[in-house]
């Protein structure tokens, strides 16, 4: 007879090598999330990235009842912390704000990124974006996007464009326009969208292409023209400005989009529920009201949904970046 003791020892190899085999515990997502959540912001403090970061946790934590906190890994125009992300533990608990440059633009103009922004990534939510305007100096004599059409090609040395640097969506989107209108404007790159302002301001330069929300503070103040807003409807901060569609130009939907992703491979069911979770913060009017305030339009979307959109736009700026041999370090 084999004494109890031996027994006993073998019962807990046994359960031992069962518990090393078995799956994980679908307890353990159900219960998702049991402690706090880190979602890194690939931008320094105070940008848009940061922002958004910033008034999607606050939601998150009272809805989900963990904190959700935020940290800030600036560098490489946001490719370290997203290398980072693709590094984590595909458990639901390092998370990472994808944005436009990580998931679109860099993809696009950058071959060694360190990082696949389609097959290392699970696409989790959208969450919103900001059209993209295009402004001219307060001196450049037109008020409409025709008229500068018109007056670029009779003083092709007069409508120089600034960008926050090579490969940017400003630049691209300024590069998807010459090749619509035939525009003959020359890319001057500088190392933030300000200084481009400042120098537009000086009279360097004629044009820039930011994002909404960067452009309305000189547009108020006079200092700059808006003749076109990107994407398929008007903006409520600049209902008379048109836009792209209706002023005869096609094709224009670049945004400054935000979302949130995780690492591949990350499970199905964290992976739903944070989506459900995020999506009815989306809906609320508290957060409508903080992204309207910051020109931001709420873009809610199935993680599916959410992952052919980057698909889809690393597709077109890709394209873009070729037509114009575009290509950065």
């Amino acid at each position: 007879m084999i004494p109890f003791a031996c027994r006993y020892m073998h019962m807990l190899a046994l359960l031992s090598i069962i518990a090393i085999f078995a799956p994980a515990p679908a307890i353990a997502q159900d219960n998702y999330p049991n402690r706090p959540v880190k979602i890194i912001a690939p931008q320094a403090p105070g940008g848009g990235v940061d922002l958004v970061a910033r008034i999607i946790s606050d939601r998150l934590r009272i809805a989900m009842g963990q904190p959700f906190v935020i940290e800030n890994q600036a560098g490489a125009g946001g490719a370290i912390a997203t290398q980072m992300t693709a590094r984590a533990q595909p458990d639901g608990y390092t998370l990472m704000i994808g944005y436009v440059a990580t998931h679109a633009t860099n993809p696009a103009v950058k071959r060694n990124l360190g990082y696949d922004a389609v097959k290392d990534f699970t696409p989790i939510a959208m969450l919103g974006g900001t059209p993209n305007v295009l402004v001219v100096a307060r001196a450049v004599p037109v008020s409409t996007l025709q008229e500068f059409v018109a007056y670029a090609k009779a003083n092709p040395r007069k409508v120089d464009y600034g960008t926050s640097g090579v490969g940017t969506l400003n630049h691209l989107l300024m590069e998807q326009f010459k090749h619509a209108s035939d525009v003959p404007s020359m890319a001057v790159p500088y190392r933030s969208i300000s200084q481009a302002f400042s120098d537009a301001m000086g009279g360097q330069i004629a044009v820039i292409f930011p994002g909404l929300a960067a452009a309305l503070p000189h547009v108020r103040s006079g200092a700059f023209k808006p003749l076109a807003v990107t994407g398929d409807k008007r903006q409520a901060v600049l209902p008379d400005v048109p836009t792209f569609k209706e002023s005869g130009y096609e094709g224009f939907n670049g945004l400054t989009w935000y979302g949130i992703v995780g690492p591949a491979k990350l499970p199905e069911a964290i992976t739903k529920k944070l989506n459900d979770e995020i999506n009815k913060v989306l809906a609320s009017p508290e957060l409508r009201e903080s992204f309207t305030a910051e020109a931001l339009n709420v873009m809610p979307m199935t993680p599916a949904q959410f992952g052919k959109y980057i698909a889809d736009e690393i597709a077109h700026w890709t394209a873009v970046a070729r037509a114009s041999k575009i290509e950065a370090e």
